[in-house]
C-alpha cells in the first residue's frame, strides 16, 4: 500500500490525488509526494522517501514553489509527526486542522 494513502489517515484535511497528498488553504499549498529510493545500500521493505513541497500564493493568485524537504523515516507515526511539525513551522499553522 502507498505510504501516501497511509498518511492520509493522519491528515484528514488532505486530498489524495493518486499521485500526491495535497493540503490547500487561501495562502498555502502543501504537496507530499512519494519517491522510490534509489539508494541500493538500504534494505528492501523500508519506507520510501516522502518529499514535502511548500507553495505560497502570489499576488496574481498562482501558487509559487517555495522550499521543500525530503523525509526518510522508517516509522509511519514518526514520519507523520515530523512532516506535521515541519509544515507547522513553515506555514505557521496546524495542517491537521487547517493549512
Amino acid at each position: 500500500m502507498s505510504v501516501l494513502k497511509l498518511l492520509y489517515d493522519y491528515f484528514p484535511m488532505a486530498v489524495y490525488t493518486g499521485k500526491c497528498l495535497v493540503f490547500v488553504s487561501e495562502e498555502w499549498r502543501v504537496e507530499l509526494t512519494e519517491h522510490k529510493n534509489t539508494d541500493f545500500s538500504r534494505l528492501e521493505g523500508k519506507m520510501p522517501l516522502i518529499r514535502v513541497r511548500i507553495f505560497k500564493k502570489a499576488l496574481d493568485g498562482d501558487f509559487v514553489p517555495g522550499h521543500y524537504e525530503d523525509f526518510l523515516l522508517d516509522s509511519l507515526g514518526e514520519l507523520a509527526s515530523q512532516i506535521e511539525r515541519y509544515v507547522q513551522f513553515a506555514v505557521g499553522c496546524n495542517i491537521r486542522e487547517n493549512v
